[in-house]
């Protein structure tokens, strides 16, 4: 097959989403498929909309591009919200010609207005008051909605925002999969488990409230409190150490480490120059670093919630707490801490764990997802 893959992120092989392009796009190609990208960057390198409305102007000049060459590919994998007009214009505008549409999306657009609205009560999101919600809902969802109902095909990387979308758009069974993300081989790494307590804990990602920042600092300040020995490390965060630290009080935040930026490459060894893997989000598609992590040998405390419970089986591969709730978030970081034999059960099982999930295994489902979308336009074509 010849395949285009095209989402409106920057390439940047750092980056979560466009990490999840390089590495389908790579293994595909080893499958034998030919495979081209397109990333924000690639198509706009000079954009000319508000940067508010980028990502519809992204999505436009995909659609455009497509339909300017329409026997280029077999199949066009566009990532949702940015699928929107290919599948609105191919149901507007038909042609035979017109490659197959399969979306790929990561989670549940209504898990996270769910999760915000939640979490803005509280005085804890700065950007998700009732305007914020209704433009969420009149522009984001809305594109979401119609990259999802408007495709051929379409994968999903967690079970909710699977069956969301098959339910919601009323695709019949079959058209849309659970396709998980996946981890490269070099986070598979032995492990030694210390006798000894545990005080090296790791955050990777970035400092957004989405990610439950706020549980994490006040888990980590009533924890630090009692040990003295205890640091955090927060990597990946994008932003500025002093904006980190300024979430923690000041006489802890000797105690935080903060690496706003690191290498791909880098990650490996960080996640095992530490002792505990601690990921609090709110809502997740499907987390590459928790995958990494579990990679790693690491013991995991997350939420239980979309994407870290499609990874975590509570009290078999890692611990699962409820999300926004600082109080057991502490208790199963200390739980963890003060148990070497727990660490050492969870870690070996996170990392037997993460074997499933090799990207050459997901590849094979996605080009399953693509083969059927291209096998359902030949049948069309013959009757």
């Amino acid at each position: 097959m010849k395949i285009l893959i095209a989402i409106g992120v920057l390439r940047q092989r750092e980056a979560g989403a466009a990490g999840v392009v390089f590495n389908h796009a790579e293994q595909l190609e080893k499958l034998g498929h030919q495979v081209d990208c397109w990333f924000f960057d690639d198509i706009l390198p000079s954009p000319r909309w508000p940067a508010r409305f980028r990502d519809l102007e992204f999505a436009f000049a995909v659609s455009s591009r497509i339909r300017r060459r329409p026997q280029e590919y077999d199949v066009v994998n566009l990532h949702a919200p940015w699928g929107c007009v290919y599948g609105l214009s191919r149901k507007w505008l038909p042609s035979a010609a017109l490659p197959p549409y399969a979306f790929t999306m990561q989670g549940s657009e209504e898990r996270f207005a769910r999760a915000m609205k939640l979490e803005h009560q509280k005085g804890r999101t700065a950007n998700f008051s009732w305007k914020n919600r209704a433009w969420h809902r009149l522009y984001h969802q809305s594109r979401y909605d119609l990259s999802v109902s408007t495709a051929n095909y379409g994968a999903v990387a967690n079970r909710e925002g699977w069956i969301l979308s098959e339910l919601k758009h009323g695709h019949p069974p079959g058209r849309i999969w659970y396709v998980p993300n996946g981890v490269s081989e070099k986070f598979f790494r032995p492990r030694e488990f210390a006798d000894a307590a545990a005080n090296r804990l790791l955050y990777v990602g970035t400092w957004l409230d989405r990610k439950g920042i706020y549980y994490l600092a006040d888990a980590f300040t009533s924890l630090a409190a009692r040990s003295p020995e205890l640091h955090l490390t927060i990597a990946g965060c994008i932003i500025a150490e002093e904006q980190v630290k300024a979430f923690f009080p000041a006489e802890i935040q000797k105690r935080i480490s903060v690496l706003p930026f690191l290498a791909r490459d880098a990650m490996p060894s960080v996640y095992a120059s530490h002792d505990i893997f601690v990921f609090p989000s709110l809502v997740e598609g499907m987390p590459l670093t928790l995958l990494e992590a579990m990679a790693g040998a690491m013991p995991v405390v997350t939420t239980n919630t979309c994407g870290m419970s499609d990874l975590i089986d509570n009290e078999m591969n890692g611990l699962l707490v409820p999300a926004a709730d600082a109080a057991a978030l502490h208790n199963a970081i200390d739980r963890l801490r003060n148990s070497p034999e727990l660490r050492r059960t969870l870690g070996l099982r996170a990392q037997d764990s993460a074997r499933r999930y090799t990207w050459d295994r997901i590849a094979r489902q996605l080009e399953q997802v693509f083969q059927l979308a291209v096998d359902s336009r030949r049948q069309a074509r013959s009757l």
